[in-house]
Formats: C-alpha cells, sequence, structure tokens
C-alpha cells in the first residue's frame, strides 16, 4: 500500500480561496479560516445584491422621471397612467434615459400623457 499525503490538493484548495479573498481587509485576506469566513459572507451577498440592484436601478429611474414629470407640471403616477391610457409602450429606463439626454422628447411625451388624462379634481 502506498500512503497518501494531501498536500498539493490542500495547498492548491487553500490558494484557491486565498486568492478570492484579496482586497479584504487586514487577516480576512492572510489567514485561512478568516478568508473562508469571508468569502462565504461575501458570496451571499453578491448573490442578493444581483437580485437588490435590479430593484435600485428601477427606483433611480423613476426618480428620474418624476423629477422631469414635474419640471413639465405632471405627476409620475399621472404620466405613467397617460402613457398607459395613450398605448405608449416604453420602459421606465428609456423613458429616464430621454428625461436626462434629451428633454424636448420628453416633454412631448408628458403632453401626449396629459392628452389622455382628465385634469385633477381640486
Amino acid at each position: 500500500m502506498v500512503r497518501v499525503k494531501h498536500a498539493v490538493s490542500t495547498r492548491r484548495r487553500k490558494k484557491r480561496l486565498l486568492k478570492r479573498a484579496k482586497g479584504q481587509f487586514a487577516q480576512r485576506s492572510k489567514r485561512y479560516r478568516q478568508a473562508q469566513k469571508s468569502v462565504d459572507r461575501a458570496l451571499v451577498y453578491s448573490y442578493r445584491d444581483r437580485k437588490v440592484r435590479k430593484r435600485e436601478f428601477r427606483s433611480l429611474w423613476v426618480v428620474r422621471i418624476n423629477a422631469a414629470c414635474r419640471e413639465n407640471g405632471m405627476t409620475y403616477s399621472r404620466f405613467i397612467k397617460g402613457l398607459i391610457n395613450a398605448k405608449v409602450e416604453i420602459d421606465r429606463k428609456q423613458l429616464a434615459e430621454l428625461a436626462v439626454k434629451s428633454p424636448a422628447a420628453f416633454k412631448k411625451l408628458v403632453e401626449i400623457a396629459q392628452a389622455t388624462v382628465p385634469a385633477a379634481a381640486n
């Protein structure tokens, strides 16, 4: 029988994990056990935050659209309702892009939305 030593595979496994821990603070990037905990936690966060990123971007787009709508004398909710009534199918990402890069085109959309939504009953 031959005795099997695991030095090579163990070193390889530890180096792979320490490489993933690069950029971590202090001992988290140097010591294997601390690095292991830190990398596991980082993977959990990265998985979760891939979903969170989508929510945060949509929220940002809504804020930008709302600001542009209010500059043109309309609220966000009335604007979106007006676009739905006018059968204009454009997503919030593109609306936010128009609001920032092309205010004139956005103003046209606001006019379209205003035409389909009745005036506010105050």
